[in-house]
């Protein structure tokens, strides 16, 4: 019997310590802050469902295509995985993972574009503060305060994985305002190695997903370089490999590359910044995770084939069309008629047509699953469905 591993300590450029929640609370005695901030993640309402929300296909064309959910596990594994090896902390690299997807709408990036529309002389919809506001304020789950409650590094993470943020969200500039989130600096590497975990994830994924629905075929993403020499070795250790077997066989060692180059890449970049501490990655000129200059190439060839022969196909426009109008014929129908919300909404909405209402409505459609975005529509439009 193996030994179980003994756990490696972490590099002095990790986040080690929490500067606190918003609201004060006595520290768990079992659980670090991020196992805490993970665990209530993982128990919100806002998690479950995105069972039901779009990852590319709408939920009820198939079960063995990606959610948000399975997405967002998909993307926890492989920060996990990186964190571990650049010796982060791997509970605040997963609780990232597993949170930053919580503000999108239904239908994936086709809601996120209508809702940014509607809300355009309103300030607009943006998914990466939606993602904060569940957490600090729409959770609605503790008696002592709206939302999570989660620790600073954990809405730093969600807040600024992309970078430092210039302009900020509405959403994002007023919660900044109540606890600085010093959104003019980087996050932390944990954050970072979420970003670049969800890039991968998505993309490979997304692959995976395309070939299944028979949008392309194995050899036409073979093309590409880096599935092509991925699609040669799994061919090499398998003489006979099956045509069923063959995409996840490629896409699994295009990931698996994937991941050796940020980790290789990453620590290239440590050893010219060495940083002392987590503050040193905040300072840091530039991001310390990313990929290498060759893989950013094979990444972003990879992101253009997704986007003409998938994210265009007409089968996807299709799709895409009938959300968008799904979601701006509830938008139209709510915001001027807010006396059609459920009560807790009605009861924030304000005045019909108001810019309150317009937010109320917002983050009322946002916390959608697809599934109950198409009811609510049949309910709202189809006078043979009761309401």
């Amino acid at each position: 019997m193996l030994d179980a591993p003994t756990s490696t300590p972490k590099a002095p450029y990790a986040v080690r310590t929490t500067r606190g929640r918003l609201h004060a609370e006595p520290e768990d005695q079992s659980r670090t802050p991020w196992q805490r901030d993970r665990d209530r993640i993982i128990h919100s309402r806002a998690f479950r469902r995105l069972q039901y929300k779009t990852q590319v296909f709408v939920f009820h064309e198939g079960d063995h295509f990606r959610t948000r959910l399975t997405h967002s596990i998909e993307v926890a594994q492989i920060a996990r995985s990186l964190a571990r090896r650049l010796r982060l902390d791997e509970d605040l690299a997963e609780a990232l993972a597993l949170a930053h997807d919580l503000g999108h709408p239904p239908f994936g990036h086709a809601g996120e574009e209508a809702l940014d529309g509607l809300m355009r002389s309103h300030g607009g919809f943006d998914h990466n503060a939606q993602s904060l506001k569940h957490v600090t304020q729409l959770e609605r789950r503790y008696a002592g305060f709206d939302g999570l409650n989660l620790s600073w590094e954990t809405l730093e993470g969600l807040a600024k994985h992309n970078g430092p943020v210039r302009r900020p969200a509405p959403y994002l500039a007023r919660y900044n305002a109540v606890q600085d989130l010093e959104l003019g600096t980087h996050a932390s590497a944990e954050a970072q190695v979420a970003a670049l975990a969800d890039d991968i994830a998505y993309n490979n994924h997304d692959l995976e997903d395309g070939l299944r629905a028979g949008l392309f075929t194995v050899e036409e993403v073979a093309a590409m370089a880096l599935p092509r020499q991925a699609l040669a070795e799994a061919r090499a250790a398998h003489p006979n490999l099956p045509a069923d077997r063959a995409a996840p066989e490629m896409v699994r060692r295009v990931i698996g590359a994937m991941i050796r180059d940020v980790g290789e890449e990453t620590e290239r970049r440590l050893a010219t910044l060495s940083p002392a501490s987590v503050d040193a990655i905040r300072a840091a000129p530039q991001p310390v995770v990313a990929f290498g200059p060759a893989m950013r190439e094979a990444n972003a060839e990879m992101r253009e084939f997704l986007f003409e022969r998938m994210y265009r196909h007409f089968r996807v426009n299709r799709a895409t069309q009938k959300s968008k109008r799904v979601v701006q014929i509830l938008f139209q129908l709510l915001h001027g008629g807010p006396q059609m919300l459920p009560d807790e909404w009605r009861a924030r909405a304000g005045e019909a047509g108001s810019p309150q209402a317009a937010e109320t409505v917002g983050d009322y459609i946002a916390g959608m699953t697809d599934r109950y975005a198409l009811e609510e529509y049949r309910r709202l439009t189809d006078p043979h469905v009761g309401g």
